[in-house]
């Protein structure tokens, strides 16, 4: 069984910004007690394509393992290891971000697919967001039912952690939007 969801949000931001945004989400200290699952984010890898223009971008991500305590408890570690692989093409304004986690793969596989687009409406002033995740817990297959209840509570906590995502997302696009009129908050 897989757990698998899609939410889409637009920014009221231009996708520079957000894409900007999506850069800093993670390095900014005021942001770790909302982000607080994120314990550590990496960068194994960056490489300007010069033919194509396209940035390509690894990075390792350390998080909280998700889902309940008690399944923490039974496979007897708390942190999960994650890749994210993001292309930017700054000529067509798409940023894409996959997301997959590399430990805990024989309890568990997340896959995160993220796309930040100019919004068809007003594309020099919003941006969508659109994210696809997908949760399968691998060795209660057989407990099918028990397996269907860890992934939803799994995909409850991505859909809180994704609108803290955002919250922060929000906050950084205002500041970068004020520091390119000059002004300090």
């Amino acid at each position: 069984m897989v757990k698998a969801y899609s939410q889409e949000y637009v920014y009221k931001h231009p996708w520079e910004r957000v894409t900007s945004a999506s850069w800093r989400k993670f390095a900014d200290p005021e942001n770790k007690r909302t982000l607080s699952h994120i314990l550590e984010v990496d960068t194994l890898n960056r490489k300007l394509d010069s033919q194509s223009g396209k940035l390509y971008t690894t990075r390792a991500i350390t998080i909280h393992a998700p889902g309940p305590w008690f399944i923490r408890k039974i496979i007897g570690q708390d942190i999960c290891h994650c890749v994210e692989s993001t292309v930017v093409d700054a000529q067509s304004r798409s940023m894409q971000l996959n997301t997959r986690n590399i430990s805990l793969r024989k309890f568990v596989e997340v896959v995160e697919k993220i796309q930040y687009v100019p919004h068809p409406d007003n594309p020099d002033g919003w941006t969508i967001c659109q994210q696809e995740t997908s949760i399968q817990i691998k060795p209660l297959s057989a407990l099918t039912s028990m397996a269907e209840k860890i992934e939803q509570r799994c995909a409850e906590k991505f859909v809180q952690n994704s609108a803290k995502g955002r919250e922060v997302m929000e906050r950084i696009c205002k500041y970068l939007e004020a520091e390119s009129r000059g002004i300090s908050l």
